[in-house]
Formats: structure tokens, C-alpha cells, sequence
């Protein structure tokens, strides 16, 4: 234990170390007076997939940097992307999350009334951002990763937040915490790192606001509050763009977070619904055999051409060619389906008949590839499952048979799913809590997502909006 700028500093060794910030003394014999700040490194703590964290080299403007890839080959977050889009079940499910997450967007509101706050200076600066895009970008990003990063821009004299924008998780990095004079997360990276060759002028540089304080960091950078940690006062800096980041828990303390979701990959059901579905492709496409079987007489092209007169060669052959045609559309057309089809037939000197066109049926099965049709189902299920989707609210599962649920069911289900976001609501809303108080709005204004309950036919209408801002449960028509 040491004593340096008033914080008592804890050495845990890793495999005392469980929790993501640490608990003081656990895993140790160590106890703290419960008046004395404590804190440990989070660079003794961090994983990713329960193997040693690693880092990469990145220069930009000629400043040294190593920061954290996501994933081995710092492709992972591409990778789930492509394989989430290759799968319409994961697809729809993960569409789903993310609006269901949007619910009716984000909202300034009065803290007394709970109504949308009327503040021109907050209705400006809601117009100049598109917060409902930069919302949606931000839930889209927290069901897919996790994580969001969310970018603040300060005015030229430092004193209000005019600009935010969400930064797309899939092209961030973070830095590698012992390498930072700190030791912990002073900068996010920002860009392409599909191609391992970067160019400095592509890459973003954005400097981090605490994960646990960001209002309190921001207001210390810009001389406005001391320190929290060590009381002491800043010279403002001159920086006015700040990266905040919003994250979901998971266990361990990962630089990136790993979604729950991100088991269906690891267990078998994403490849047996591909593999279904393959089969099923080659099923129909290689035990699809002709259906009808034509038969013409050899005589009854010559007949045809005599009788239109037709005596060049090169034209006879091509009629005979239109003719075939035809006599299959005629035949394995849906629209000729009923009809009748005239043809001639003599009686030779023996007395048989001999027709000049027969058609044979050969296969009267109408559908092909019905196999494994309950193992898609399964698989299905199984994948809204592991996305947190019924089934039926996506349509996984469509058909009288399939245990379709009623009208009010799914309205629970529906409303239960709403329910379930709030933990990412709260999470998202950090940095607008951090513009509200940084901008002086706080005294009056708070953000709310309101949600979309859908009601019941005796209340004479198709939804109403429900929020929960604070505890208090407000209802008003949509």
C-alpha cells in the first residue's frame, strides 16, 4: 500500500481481482479506513476473453499511441455484423431490439410535468443534432455491442455543450490503459481498422472523459471544478471535442464488451439453422424431377408445316422449335391450369390407335424440400431466444400451427419487452445527463424515453405513450 497525492493506492494481483473497479482490500488481508478514497488500477483488471490483453502500435501526427483491438484480428465487431445480416432471423431479431429500445426516442422533459420541455435554447438544440438519429445510431450500437460512444462538442468559449454525435462502435478503439501516463483509458480512436495500414489523417484522436464521473472530468478540464480524486485545480484545456462512453455490465471487465447474445455463435444453433436451410436448397434443387413427360409422332411436325405452308428448311426447323415451346408452356403453365389441349391420333391397319401427341404425368407431388420443416422451427426459436425475442413478436414462427399466441398475449409480450430496456435506457442517457448539468438546464429539464403501451379495444384506442421518469408513471394519448 502507498500513499501518493492523498489516494491510498492498492497492488491487487489479478487473480484477486473478480470486479471491473475492485472492491478495497478483497482478496487481501488489507482493510481501509472507510474515510479514505480508494481506487485500483484498472489495468490489473482488465480482460478480454479470459486471455491476456493485448495491444497495438498507432501513430497519429507523429504521436505514439497503443490501443486495444477488438477482437484477435481487430475484425471482430465486422465479423458479427456480416454473420447477424447473413441470418434473417438474427437479422429481424436484432431489428426488432433496436427499435423496441428506441421506443418513442429520447425527450427533453419538464421535471415537474413530465411534458416535453418549451426551451427554445433546448428545442435549437435538439433541431441541430437530429437526436433522434443520433438516439437511434446509439441504440442500434448498444444492442449490437454493448457499448456506445457517444462524441460531445463544446463552443468556442468553453462554457456549453452545441454539439453531439454518436460514434459508430464497430470503428472504435480504446487505449491501452498502462501505457497512458494515468494508467487508465485517456483516448478513443476513431476509424477504418479493417486495413492494417492506417493513415494518420483517417484516424480520430478524441480524448475520454471518465467512465464513472464524466461531468465531473469535464467541468475539471475545463477549470471550472478541482479534481475529485486529488482536490486540486486545471488550466482549461484547450480541447473542446470529449468522447463519453455508455456500456452495458457483462462479467469480467473487458475493454469491449461481449453481448449475451453473442453465445448463439458459440453454441450450435446459428449453424444448424444454416445448415437447414442449405439442405433444403439442395434438396429442391436435386430431387426436383420433370413432372409431365410430352410424347409428339415424328409425322406431326411435317403435317404441321404442310398444313401452314411452310417449305424452307431453316423455317420448318424453327416452327418445329416454337411448337415444342408452346405444348410445354401449354402444359406446366399456372395460368393454363384446368384447361384442355386438343390432339389428333389415326388408327393404323391393325386397329390401334396412334396418337400424334401424348402427354404423360409422371410425378404429382405439388412441393418439394418439406423436410426438416420442425428443425427450421427449433432452430428459429432457439435463435430468438438467445436474442431475447418471442418468436411470434417477429413472426419466426408464422402459421395457425404454430402455437401462435392471442392478441393479449402478445400485447404482454410486447409490454414485457419494453419494460425489459430500461436498464439500456438508463445507460443511454448518461451523456445527455452530463449535457443537461454541463449546460445548466438540470433546474428544470430532465430526459425521458417514453414508451409505446399497446392497449386493449375497451379503451377505444390503438396505443398510449407510458413514462417512467423518475419513479413516476405518467400516461397520456398518443
Amino acid at each position: 500500500m502507498s500513499e501518493k497525492d492523498n489516494i491510498t493506492v492498492i497492488d491487487v494481483p489479478v487473480k484477486h481481482a473478480p470486479c471491473p473497479c475492485g472492491v478495497a482490500g478483497y482478496g487481501t488481508n488489507e482493510t481501509l479506513n472507510s474515510s479514505v478514497t480508494s481506487y485500483q488500477d484498472t489495468s490489473t483488471v482488465f480482460e478480454e476473453d479470459g486471455r491476456q490483453v493485448t495491444y497495438l502500435p498507432l501513430t497519429i501526427k507523429r504521436h505514439e499511441y497503443q490501443y486495444v483491438p477488438f477482437g484477435e484480428r481487430n475484425l471482430l465487431p465486422y465479423e458479427i455484423r456480416d454473420r447477424i445480416s447473413a441470418n434473417m432471423v438474427t437479422s429481424q431479431c436484432q431489428l426488432f431490439n433496436v427499435i423496441a429500445c428506441y421506443g418513442q426516442g429520447l425527450r427533453f422533459v419538464d421535471r415537474q410535468t413530465k411534458e416535453d420541455v418549451d426551451n427554445e435554447e433546448i428545442s435549437k438544440f435538439c433541431l441541430a443534432n437530429s437526436l433522434t438519429e443520433t438516439f437511434l445510431e446509439q441504440a442500434t450500437d448498444m444492442k449490437y455491442f454493448f457499448f456506445s460512444v457517444t462524441v460531445i462538442i463544446l463552443n468556442k468559449k468553453g462554457d456549453k455543450i452545441v454539439m453531439v454525435r454518436n460514434k459508430d462502435a464497430m470503428n472504435c478503439r480504446f487505449e491501452y490503459a498502462p501505457s497512458t501516463q494515468s494508467g487508465e483509458i485517456e483516448h478513443v480512436f476513431y476509424g477504418d481498422f479493417r486495413d492494417g495500414h492506417f493513415e494518420e489523417d483517417k484516424i480520430e484522436v478524441i480524448p475520454l472523459l471518465d467512465f464513472w464521473n464524466p461531468l465531473g472530468d469535464l467541468n475539471y478540464r475545463m477549470g471550472l471544478e478541482p479534481n475529485w480524486k486529488t482536490g486540486e485545480m486545471a488550466k482549461p484545456t484547450q480541447d473542446r471535442k470529449f468522447a463519453i462512453v455508455s456500456r452495458m455490465a457483462t462479467p469480467g471487465c473487458q475493454y469491449y464488451p461481449m453481448p449475451y447474445y453473442i453465445s448463439v455463435f458459440k453454441d450450435h444453433w446459428y449453424d444448424i439453422y444454416e445448415l437447414i436451410g442449405m439442405g433444403k436448397k439442395h434438396l429442391i434443387r436435386n430431387t426436383s424431377a420433370p413432372r409431365i413427360q410430352i410424347e409428339v409422332h415424328n409425322e406431326y411436325w411435317d403435317n404441321l408445316c404442310d398444313v401452314e405452308g411452310i417449305i424452307d428448311e431453316a423455317a420448318r426447323r424453327k416452327r418445329k422449335e416454337d411448337e415444342k415451346q408452346k405444348l410445354i408452356d401449354y402444359c406446366t403453365g399456372v395460368l393454363n391450369a384446368g384447361k384442355a389441349i386438343v390432339s389428333g391420333y389415326w388408327v393404323d391397319p391393325n386397329g390401334k390407335e396412334n396418337r400424334m401427341v401424348r402427354i404423360n404425368v409422371l410425378n404429382d407431388k405439388k412441393t418439394e424440400g418439406g423436410d426438416w420443416s420442425d428443425d427450421m422451427s427449433e432452430a428459429s426459436n432457439a435463435l430468438c431466444f438467445a436474442f431475447g425475442v418471442h418468436p411470434n413478436l417477429v413472426g419466426a414462427t408464422p402459421g395457425k400451427s404454430q402455437m401462435n399466441n392471442s392478441g393479449s398475449d402478445k400485447r404482454e409480450l410486447f409490454t414485457l419487452k419494453q419494460a425489459m430496456e430500461k436498464p439500456f435506457h438508463d445507460v443511454m442517457c448518461k451523456p445527455y445527463h452530463v449535457i443537461l448539468h454541463f449546460n445548466k438546464w438540470n433546474t428544470f429539464a430532465t430526459v425521458d424515453v417514453p414508451m409505446i403501451q399497446l392497449t386493449t379495444l375497451d379503451e377505444n384506442k390503438d396505443s398510449k405513450k407510458v413514462s417512467n421518469s423518475n419513479g413516476k408513471e405518467e400516461e397520456s394519448d398518443d
